[in-house]
């Protein structure tokens, strides 16, 4: 059985290699190099690992098969095992998954365990190791193929204001100030009034592609400070 530590085995391999949003890598090629996208990379990596496809549009041609993070929010509801995300910080190889916004795409890492991740970040840093803090989260992810062990105690969470599109809506001076800096770097996110909405999120998401940022259409401190944001807002 392949084991949450030799899934970060075969991801280290590839630290370095280019992304690009929307590639397709075929799971059945094992000197596949890039590029990748977040959800490509981890669904390749486990299907090397374990030869199942997960996270993926079909079942059928791990050559052809989409992988999408949300695919992975779909499995993780019938194939696997949701866990709270302090837990996965403190499981190697466990999936920690950020859940897209109808219309665009969320992100997807592994963690190592120890505070750490590594993940197909973005087009301005490639596939890379990073921290699991400060960052938003939707939930864990084990897969039932894996085996896995935890290290060490659950870390608290450290909080994070992310501002992105809800039901209802986020409102502010905090959506003003990003919607004010989206317009003045020439993007479009519909009326200045602090209304987090879907002109916004696509405007943010325009700009992450733009500017190589991770493309979620979330505004976080990443983003915010590429806008020449002052965080906290």
């Amino acid at each position: 059985m392949a084991t949450g530590s030799s899934l970060l085995t075969i991801a280290a391999k590839h630290i370095g290699e280019k992304y690009r949003l929307g590639v397709i890598a075929p799971k059945n090629n094992p000197d596949w190099k890039g590029p990748w996208d977040c959800a490509e990379f981890c669904s390749w990596v486990v299907y090397r690992a374990t030869g199942k496809l997960y996270g993926c549009s079909t079942n059928s041609d791990p050559a052809l098969a989409d992988a999408y993070t949300g695919f992975w929010a779909r499995d993780a509801n019938t194939v696997g095992n949701k866990i709270e995300v302090a837990k996965a910080f403190i499981t190697p190889g466990a999936v920690l998954l950020r859940v897209p916004a109808p219309n665009l795409i969320g992100h997807i890492v592994f963690s190592d365990g120890e505070g750490g991740t590594i993940e197909a970040h973005s087009t301005r840093r490639g596939v890379i190791r990073s921290t699991v803090q400060e960052r938003r989260w939707d939930m864990g992810i084990l897969l039932p193929w894996v085996q896995y062990t935890e290290h060490g105690v659950i870390m608290p969470v450290k909080p994070v204001v992310v501002y992105r599109l809800m039901d209802p809506h986020m409102k502010g001076e905090g959506v003003k100030a990003i919607q004010r800096a989206l317009r003045d770097a020439g993007y479009a996110p519909g009326k200045i009034d602090g209304d987090f909405g879907p002109k916004t999120t696509a405007a943010a998401y325009a700009f992450q592609i733009t500017k190589g940022l991770t493309p979620d259409g979330e505004v976080g401190p990443k983003t915010a400070r590429a806008l020449k944001l002052e965080w906290p807002l």
